[in-house]
């Protein structure tokens, strides 16, 4: 299963290209230079795998919960490449990418995933590993860090919403804060759905925003609303 996948959920952007036996990967802090740096790094993971995009099984992105922009750009990108080359596409939770993350780097099999939504608030998702499945135990939602609640059991965190609840944090079996959803993860995830046959037309491939509003309007702020 050969397959290429977009993540650019955070100010990291990076871009893979893998199969069961081998994965290029490109990482780079884009801050807001995603779109112009996206291109080029799809290109360059092709290029170190030997493939075209005729070669490719599928492809995926990092759906979100993040950055909206970030993940509008990795869902374009993919749609547009997965349209020109009639491949299917994969959506793939950055939340739960994370966690694949969190089991690469530390061996950890129940993982809080939690990233830094701004405006005081985290998008805080976790997972318990099954073979090499993961089940949802707490769905992807948006909370101000104090209101995470873990489940029950020992629980590893994962992404940079850990440091912003010091009883979050304390309450954690170990934690990495500087985790970031990978493109290498995202990869990984949509190899196994790519083979349970939930690829599905580039049209069809939509972005998981979670939080719905990032601004106010004009007569909320004026009457001093708050998000």
């Amino acid at each position: 299963m050969r397959v290429l996948a977009i993540e650019s959920s955070t100010d990291m952007l990076s871009v893979a290209a893998g199969d069961a036996s081998a994965v290029a990967e490109r990482a780079e802090r884009a801050g807001q230079a995603h779109a112009e740096r996206a291109l080029p790094l799809v290109g360059a993971v092709l290029a170190a795998q030997g493939w075209t995009l005729a070669d490719l099984d599928g492809i995926a992105f990092g759906a979100g919960p993040g950055a909206f922009t970030g993940v509008r750009i990795a869902c374009g990108i993919a749609q547009g490449l997965a349209l020109g080359a009639g491949k299917p596409v994969v959506p793939v939770g950055t939340l739960a990418a994370l966690a694949e993350d969190a089991h690469r780097t530390h061996g950890a099999t129940r993982v809080l995933a939690c990233l830094d939504a701004r405006m005081r608030e985290v998008y805080v998702a976790a997972y318990e590993r099954d073979g090499e499945e993961w089940r949802e135990v707490a769905a992807p939602a948006v909370l101000p860090p104090d209101a995470v609640l873990l489940p029950a059991g020992r629980w590893f965190g994962a992404g940079s919403g850990i440091a912003l609840s010091g009883a979050l944090a304390a309450s954690l079996d170990g934690f990495d804060d500087a985790l970031v959803p990978s493109a290498r993860s995202v990869a990984a995830l949509a190899c196994r759905a790519f083979a349970r046959g939930e690829g599905v037309a580039a049209e069809q491939a939509l972005p998981l925003y979670v939080r719905h509003r990032v601004a106010l309007t004009a007569a909320e702020r004026a009457a001093g609303a708050r998000l």
